[in-house]
């Protein structure tokens, strides 16, 4: 897994203004990808990001990097909180909520719709998801957006620019060291 893919798919985790960033990255054997990944977190936990695999496919991993102490905060909302209970989590506790999102991710063929929760997305916009099966969203972007669609543009930009900026700041010589915001 290159520094480039890391820093294209999770600029704005790295930017310590997302809680956390998901995304495939192929692999040779899962020993190797395994080493591949430590020294990925041997970058980012010093910073407070952690990078964990969620599941294993035939030549991809499903990796999970995210921000414990900003998860934990966007799970203690009212809305998160409620609707993570519901489907049975264990909201005490933000690191075996991830737990069970990993086992939940590896048992079914489908992610599971509450993810969006670990990625920042609005809770009512995961709720409207849930509901709506995935249809009448007000708009697309990062995700389907069924509440506020100004405010999700918004988000959308800075995320993009943000994007942007890092991967030309990368291509420029920074490290991903130096790039991820320590928090």
């Amino acid at each position: 897994m290159s520094e480039e893919l890391v820093i294209r798919l999770c600029a704005p985790t790295l930017a310590g203004i997302k809680t956390g960033s998901l995304f495939s990255a192929e692999y040779d054997s899962q020993e190797s990808f395994r080493r591949e990944l430590r020294a990925l977190n041997h970058t980012l936990v010093p910073k407070g990001l952690r990078a964990l695999t969620l599941r294993y496919g035939v030549r991809h991993a499903l990796v999970y990097v995210y921000r414990p102490a900003m998860l934990r905060r966007d799970l203690q909302s009212q809305d998160a909180n409620a609707m993570l209970c519901e489907l049975g989590y264990d909201v005490s506790c933000p690191e075996g909520c991830v737990r069970e999102l990993a086992k939940r991710v590896k048992q079914s063929p489908e992610f599971p719709h509450e993810i969006g929760l670990f990625l920042s997305y609005p809770p009512e916009d995961v709720r409207g998801f849930m509901e709506h099966k995935a249809e009448n969203c007000k708009c697309v972007g990062c995700w389907k957006v069924y509440g506020d669609a100004e405010k999700a543009k918004r988000v959308f930009r800075k995320y993009k620019r943000c994007t942007e900026v890092y991967c030309h700041r990368w291509r420029c010589g920074a490290t991903m060291d130096r790039l991820t915001v320590a928090g």
